[in-house]
């Protein structure tokens, strides 16, 4: 049987920062290897999200006066996005796409920009630092191992029902305080990791796409979607 999947790319044309569309293709390569047609539409500015066509969500970063942009606009999407992930769908957001998510971030000026509260953590901004350099962790659940690279002044701090997506082995993480770094909340995924993360870390795509297929077709038969072979990349 031949699947199919849609996914709606936040503000695509807006939040591109470091090259992170590469988790699009990312999923996209595994998802053909696992008999799946997916295909991604940018959802964007006055542009409403609708939790009825897609299957599964990413939402990249920026820089802080895009992320103002999106902020206002984004306040629009809220009921629908939040709605979408307390149903169980899946999504992937990277740094500013990660802090919006959330109750608000504290830009690198000092100013406030406003999240959607979908997810409980928050973001504070560092004074003349950023957390720059490789970074390992280590996913307590799967016990997988996930390697990319940080770059960000804020500082986040999960809140409830939020758990790390991994454990820091090397680098510093959502604040360089707790040892955690990402989040995840049902099925939505954060990170800091540029890279872009999925393109290092295919278990993790892999995990995606079958969380998606899973809701979709919650009668089928993934046994053989299950079965792919991810090589590490790094």
């Amino acid at each position: 049987m031949k699947y199919s999947l849609k996914l709606a790319h936040l503000y695509g044309d807006l939040l591109n920062t470091y090259g992170d569309i590469g988790n699009i293709l990312t999923l996209q390569y595994y998802a053909k290897q696992m008999n799946v047609e997916l295909t991604a539409d940018v959802v964007s500015l006055e542009t409403p999200f609708d939790a009825q066509k897609y299957d599964l969500f990413f939402f990249g970063g920026g820089q802080d006066y895009e992320q103002m942009i999106v902020s206002q606009d984004i306040q629009q999407k809220k009921a629908a996005l939040t709605n979408f992930i307390e149903d169980g769908g899946p999504g992937l957001a990277i740094c500013g796409g990660f802090q919006l998510l959330g109750k608000y971030y504290i830009g690198a000026a000092g100013q406030r920009i406003d999240g959607i509260a979908a997810l409980p953590h928050y973001t504070n901004s560092q004074d003349n630092n950023r957390f720059i350099g490789d970074i390992t962790i280590k996913n307590s659940a799967s016990g997988q191992t996930y390697h990319g690279f940080e770059n960000h002044n804020g500082v986040t701090y999960l809140g409830e029902n939020e758990e790390p997506l991994g454990k820091v082995i090397s680098g510093h993480g959502n604040n360089g305080e707790d040892g955690g770094e990402g989040a995840i909340y049902n099925n939505v995924f954060c990170s800091y990791f540029h890279g872009p993360i999925l393109a290092r870390n295919g278990e993790l795509a892999k995990k995606l796409l079958l969380l998606a297929l899973k809701r979709k077709y919650p009668t089928a038969d993934l046994s053989e979607q299950e079965k792919l072979k991810i090589k590490p990349t790094y």
